[in-house]
């Protein structure tokens, strides 16, 4: 009965949907108060309603009912709970409920804490946001219904694909469609103020938190995704360039352009038509993604469906959201005329070229997706776009971002003096400098990636911190003022800086590790001592192993220094024998200044036992994710400044602020 319950309340949620989507926008057009104020009790009800049948399927997961065929297909009695719970969402019918969970309580949200919205605005984009859920809710239910029943259900079910069987890939996803459906949010909000003909500080003041939090979530829900391939795949990498990392990846860069372009249209009117573009752009590289995804159009342990029809549904989708929202774009845009001016040099003119900078490597990352599909459609030739493409292609866009940023985030607003300003960021950019150069020395004869990357890191992370200092007059005013300063600057510009910093500590991982990665691949038998980067690994022997619901064969390795034992390393190859699939469990020694990574192959065949072996030192590796943690602290930073909160400024302080916000 739980099944049928949650059906119908899904079938309700899209009648909701469809009035949601109406009404209000009818309301908006008449003047119709009653109409408009519609809008946040359908959007309530409809989060209600997609709550519960969330719930209803989560019942069937926990419970083992194999009576539902998607629990059947995606879960065992035997899985630890853990995973029965994140099986709900490990699959294409449940990870589609949790993206319309998730949408719909973005649309609740918007009615709590939208009430200092104009309601002509309120309305229009709930209205919108109530066209996108109907939208996914008819996906689900002539495509993809999660509560069919089976006539003879089995005695078990067939399990969780063993890749999605860890705690990365149980997190991995809902903030992954925090930030995808957060876009969908500025997208709503854009689409309103097309059809309303007005875009304004008060507008942009709006959406830059929902342009923060989705930007946020994707970084968090990225960074999982890569640590969780970086430590279960047994790869070896942090990265792969593939096809649905690059559909996370698009949103959040076009998501940080669009955050950034929201300044300027709050602080100085301008950008209005980029801004607007942008947040057009970011949801449907959401959508694009998605249609990746789920159309079937490539294999990846990542996708969720194989079926061509229900590619073919989204791709209507796609088509029709953006579309529609391009036609308003550009029956609209000429009015959206900007009142304020600046000059070449000035903050204003360094967040454009951010934005063209981030915009060009989210288009470059797209063109890289997308053309071996577009080939193989063409004309069925498969073509293969891989790493070598996107490093090059990639790589010096964000080079120049990086060299750019501190520069940028320490000019005035309308007009600057480049030389100024660089004057007074020296001690950052020589400390930067003296950074490029020790490293530098250190590894005469090796590649450029350490001394240049490193440099930009440190570049990043002084000139966020010397910024903060010295718009505190931090050596130039007694520390009582200094403090003072530092105590009224708001939460907002902390962010920024913690944010900057963050990107900062990530590029100094990235570079790093590329530059100082040492790896050897060969055969050993129990006993045997392998070195490597100044480390010693013997294989003591291996073991069988049996979990809940897999075997294993694990390699013990004992991790030596000069002689000193500093850890025994467990690495394992298991087999989920309900699902007879084979993983790799990689044997992990994490510091902050490195990782040790032993991963085991298969046995070799001889008249000894032997097996294959892969080992790693990766240098400072735990920065990549500690960066993108760092960031995403600064968007909770940022986040929680009371004028992104609830979209109004903040109350005057007693004492003079330090200095103008920033940001």
């Amino acid at each position: 009965m739980t099944a049928e319950l949650g059906h119908l309340a899904l079938i309700l949620a899209f009648l909701i949907s469809l009035f949601q989507s109406t009404a209000p926008l009818i309301g908006a057009q008449k003047g119709w108060s009653d109409w408009m104020r519609s809008a946040s009790p359908a959007a309530n009800l409809q989060f209600a309603l997609v709550a519960f049948a969330f719930g209803a399927l989560t019942v069937g997961f926990v419970t083992s009912d194999f009576s539902i065929k998607l629990v059947a297909a995606h879960s065992h009695s035997a899985k630890p709970m853990l995973y029965k719970v994140s099986g709900v969402w490990g699959n294409h019918e449940g990870s589609l409920l949790l993206w319309v969970l998730i949408l719909s309580l973005f649309g609740a949200m918007l009615t709590w804490f939208g009430r200092e919205l104009p309601a002509g605005l309120k309305a229009r984009a709930l209205a919108v946001q109530g066209m996108i859920g109907a939208s996914f809710l008819a996906f689900m239910l002539f495509t993809s219904n999660p509560f069919i029943r089976l006539e003879f259900p089995p005695l078990d079910g067939k399990d969780l694909n063993p890749l999605l069987q860890d705690p990365g890939l149980a997190f991995h996803p809902p903030f992954l469609y925090l930030g995808y459906v957060g876009l969908s949010m500025t997208f709503s909000f854009a689409a309103a103020a097309l059809i309303e003909g007005r875009v304004d500080a008060a507008w942009a003041r709006w959406v830059r938190p929902w342009a923060l939090g989705a930007w946020m979530a994707l970084t968090v829900g990225i960074a999982l995704g890569s640590y969780w391939a970086y430590y279960e795949l047994g790869w070896g990498g942090w990265w792969f360039w593939d096809p649905v990392e690059n559909a996370s990846f698009m949103p959040w860069l076009a998501a940080a352009a669009l955050l950034h372009c929201a300044i300027v249209v709050e602080k100085r009117d301008t950008l209005k038509s980029w801004t607007i573009l942008l947040a057009i752009v970011a949801f449907s590289l959401s959508l694009a993604g998605t249609f990746i995804v789920r159309s079937g159009l490539l294999t990846s342990v990542h996708a969720f469906a194989s079926d061509p029809t229900r590619g073919v549904f989204i791709l209507g989708m796609l088509i029709a959201s953006v579309g529609g929202a391009f036609t308003l774009y550009a029956w609209r845009a000429p009015q959206l005329r900007a009142s304020g001016a600046f000059q070449v040099v000035s903050r204003e003119s360094a967040l454009v070229l951010n934005n063209l900078l981030l915009s060009v490597a989210a288009a470059v990352v797209f063109v890289g997706t997308m053309a071996p599909m577009v080939r193989e459609a063409i004309d069925g030739e498969k073509i293969s776009v891989g790493a070598p493409f996107f490093e090059m292609a990639f790589t010096p866009f964000m080079v120049v971002l990086a060299a750019i940023l501190p520069i940028g985030a320490a000019m005035p607003w309308k007009r600057a003096k480049l030389g100024a300003t660089v004057r007074k960021m020296a001690p950052a950019l020589a400390l930067a400098f003296a950074v490029a150069a020790l490293v530098f020395a250190l590894q005469t004869g090796r590649s450029a990636m350490a001394p240049v990357g490193l440099g930009l890191a440190a570049w990043l992370v002084f000139g966020a911190l010397w910024e903060v200092l010295e718009r505190c007059k931090a050596g130039r005013a007694p520390a009582a003022e200094t403090l003072r300063r530092l105590r009224n600057l708001p939460r907002a510009d902390w962010g920024k800086t913690i944010a900057h910093a963050g990107f900062g500590l990530t590029v100094f991982g990235i570079s790093a590790l590329t530059a100082w990665e040492v790896e050897h691949i060969g055969v050993m038998k129990p006993g045997d001592v392998q070195a490597l980067g100044g480390y010693e690994f013997r294989l003591e022997t291996v073991e069988r192993e049996k979990g809940p619901n897999w075997e294993a064969q694990t390699g013990v390795f004992t991790a030596m220094k000069d002689g000193e034992t500093i850890g025994v390393m467990r690495a394992e190859k298991r087999v989920y024998p309900v699902q007879r699939m084979p993983t790799t469990e990689a044997a992990l020694d994490e510091s902050l200044t490195r990782d040790l990574y032993i991963v085991l192959g298969d046995r070799q065949q001889g008249a000894e036992p032997a097996w294959a072996v892969r080992i790693y030192v990766k240098p400072f590796a735990a920065w990549i994710w500690i960066g993108c943690l760092v960031m995403a602290a600064g968007g909770i930073f940022s986040l929680s400044d009371r004028r992104w909160r609830v979209g109004a400024a903040a109350k005057r302080r007693a004492a003079p602020a330090a200095a103008a916000p920033a940001e």
